[in-house]
């Protein structure tokens, strides 16, 4: 079936990611979804080595860090995560975003998941920025 309605699409978990919620499917060469965080949520930061991903910003407001750059992105922005990038974000407002990744592997969306090595050093600067936020 070619149509969609984001609405019906059925929520997964996503292991990788537990504080936001997932809704995905997958096509033979892609695979997109929509990603709901909370406000004050994280994206813990992580990278994919064999996928790219783009995300558009459809509701709210995350700082993010995508490799070494950071800024804040709201509804309207698109994101190019490059494959093996470091990046993840804190909430500002709660955040709504379409997301596409490629190749589509087996359709999961954390299928290519893996933690930075610098993690919990990314996790205190997107907590420093919530704060200035607050």
């Amino acid at each position: 079936m070619p149509f969609y309605r984001a609405s019906e699409m059925a929520e997964s978990h996503v292991a990788a990611q537990p504080m936001g919620r997932f809704k995905g499917l997958a096509g033979e060469l892609m695979k997109v979804g929509f990603v709901t965080y909370a406000r004050g949520k994280m994206s813990r930061p992580h990278y994919h080595p064999n996928e790219e991903q783009f995300l558009f910003i459809l509701e709210g407001r995350q700082w993010m860090i995508v490799g070494d750059e950071e800024g804040l992105v709201v509804a309207g922005d698109l994101v190019h995560i490059p494959r093996g990038a470091k990046h993840g974000g804190v909430i500002i407002d709660d955040v709504r975003m379409f997301t596409a990744k490629s190749p589509s592997g087996d359709g999961r969306l954390d299928q290519d998941h893996h933690d930075a090595e610098d993690a919990e050093a990314i996790v205190r600067r997107l907590q420093e920025k919530l704060s200035e936020f607050s």
